[in-house]
């Protein structure tokens, strides 16, 4: 069927709310805007599925988020007996119809005779995963689209291991998604009482679990009362398990109060990610005022973290993602070390777009570190394997991305324990005489300077997807011999699984497949081409090593005039 035939006949149905009736009438003579609610289907991928909030196939409405259930729901019901009788639990954050996603959701789950636990208000994705395992569920739903713009929400699907489902089981999920043809076929039974409420002890196991993780307890008590921490929820769902933390452990914290509250318009940041400077700006702006150390910021699903620090002229820094997660690694290791609790089989995990600094600092403290695609559920994978054959001790985890976890009480990135840990770091260095941004001019020092950027093209359309992966694609066929001043020493195909040497050497990757293209580059450098999986955009990775920061922009801006010049040709 034509877009335009599938269009008017989900306006012609009895069954479509009025509310959504009226809304698809009134684009009924905008043609590119209904050939993208109805020209395709919103995927469902490893991540679940992320769309706009408006009525269409395409889109996040009640109609996708009831057929993924309804989905997910069959999947279940081809388990054990004992499997079924799991339930499922769901958690959702302040976005727009969250609430009323994750409702539907348990309706049709309970009119499939699928228990479904429901948290009473919003909660972050690390203790949505906690909570799966904690009630020993057999699957959790996490009704978010994380740091995406206030027009997104979306809908992602956790295994009974509380990390994100894997891409075998969802690939059952979907096939039996896409047998329902009729979206607006699936019911719910939203009165059911297979429908409870989540136990009010979840939360405080939680945060019990959280507090076994810490790894300066006498410099907190010392220097946390003392400390000026300046948080941001930026409207989202870490202001209350954040705040609970930090306070309970005797640091002080001063919240931004224009967003605490539950906005989903988030109408006081252009994007709610924290990723960004401009998204701390009410933040620094606060601390500046008050003299604050620090200030933290979570995104609406609370899990990543934003942080700013003063430099030395006492000027706040938005520090990246990859300074954050180098700073932890290498506050975590030394801590454990000073400890003699680092164990002899430690391992760190980290997306193979992370920063290449960190592999130096494991190798210093004799810790293995371990590469995944892009994707926290890889990460929660090797803690599942760890824990199974023993072969290593997890310690710590992160992405790029501002996403960290220490502890294996959750299979995603925390920004809790995060938001935790960071605090304690600021009041260990304070304790010692030193200050977070000396500390990582040190690690610079010791390990030379790593200047990581990444540049993220926009795509749009039905076509997105396709798009970008052809662009990977065609990079898959063109011998590059250098990037400005960086040679390439090997290209990894991961949609292959193979790394070539320019000396024309090949080697099996033992990683998940997925389409991405990785140049090694002299010296430790690397640059990285890849799709969103969430969002529609190409992805540009730099890790750039050079002897200065000034010489690390220098080649920065080289490399990416070659690539940008490579993208050009194979556009063609």
């Amino acid at each position: 069927m034509s877009y335009q035939s599938i269009y008017e006949a989900w306006l012609a149905d009895p069954r479509l709310a009025a509310a959504d009736k009226k809304e698809l009438e009134s684009i009924a003579s905008d043609e590119k805007e209904k050939e993208y609610r109805f020209g395709g289907e919103l995927e469902f991928g490893t991540a679940g599925m992320r769309g706009i909030i408006v009525c269409g196939m395409n889109m996040m409405n009640v109609y996708t988020v009831m057929r993924a259930t309804q989905g997910l729901s069959e999947y279940i019901k081809t388990l054990s007996a004992s499997d079924q009788a799991k339930g499922v639990v769901i958690s959702y954050d302040t976005r727009r119809n969250s609430r009323l996603f994750a409702e539907k959701a348990a309706g049709v789950l309970a009119k499939n005779g699928i228990k479904a636990y429901l948290f009473d208000d919003v909660h972050p994705v690390p203790m949505l995963s906690y909570a799966v395992r904690y009630l020993g569920t057999i699957a959790g739903i996490m009704i978010t689209a994380s740091h995406n713009p206030k027009e997104y929400n979306g809908y992602k699907v956790y295994g009974e291991d509380g990390a994100q489902m894997s891409p075998e089981a969802t690939k059952i999920v979907v096939g039996f998604i896409e047998k329902i043809t009729d979206y607006l076929s699936v019911t719910e039974d939203e009165k059911s009482p297979l429908i409870v409420p989540v136990p009010k002890e979840v939360d405080d196991t939680y945060i019990a679990e959280l507090k076994k993780l810490t790894l300066s307890q006498e410099a907190v008590e010392k220097c946390g009362k003392d400390l000026k921490l300046v948080y941001t929820p930026v409207h989202g769902s870490g202001y209350v398990p954040v705040t609970r933390i930090l306070r309970e452990l005797g640091i002080n914290v001063t919240v931004v109060e224009e967003q605490t509250t539950k906005d989903t318009e988030f109408s006081t940041v252009a994007v709610p990610n924290p990723e960004f400077k401009e998204t701390l700006s009410m933040g620094i702006a606060l601390a500046n005022k008050i003299h604050a150390d620090v200030v933290f910021g979570t995104d609406p699903d609370s899990d990543r973290l934003g942080v700013a620090v003063k430099n030395e002229k006492g000027e706040f820094v938005a520090l990246s993602g990859n300074q954050v997660g180098i700073l932890l690694l290498d506050y975590i290791l030394t801590r454990l070390k000073e400890e003699n609790a680092l164990p002899a089989n430690a391992a760190v995990v980290k997306s193979f777009v992370t920063t290449g600094m960190a592999k130096a600092i494991c190798a210093d403290f004799g810790v293995a570190l371990f590469e995944t695609p892009v994707g926290f559920k890889f990460i929660g994978e090797k803690i599942k394997q760890w824990e199974a054959d023993g072969s290593h001790t997890y310690v710590f985890g992160f992405e790029e991305s501002c996403g960290y976890l220490r502890g294996t009480h959750a299979r995603d990135k925390d920004a809790v324990v995060a938001s935790m840990l960071c605090a304690e770091m600021v009041c260990y260095y304070t304790y010692i005489g030193k200050t977070v941004w000396g500390r990582l001019q040190e690690i610079y020092a010791k390990y030379g300077f790593v200047l990581d950027k990444n540049v993220s093209i926009q795509y749009s359309g039905l076509n997105a997807m396709k798009e970008m992966n052809a662009v990977v694609d065609a990079l898959k066929t063109v011998s590059v011999e250098s990037f400005g001043p960086f040679k390439v020493e090997a290209v990894r195909d991961y949609s292959a699984s193979i790394r070539r040497t320019v000396d024309g050497k090949t080697e099996t990757l033992d990683i998940p497949k997925c389409n991405c293209v990785y140049y090694e580059l002299e010296g430790g450098s690397f640059i990285c081409v890849r799709p969103s999986g969430t969002e529609p955009k190409l992805k540009i990775y730099y890790s750039v090593k050079a002897a200065s920061e000034a010489d690390a922009e220098q080649a920065l801006e080289a490399a990416k005039a070659s690539v940008q010049k490579l993208l050009d040709s194979v556009k063609k």
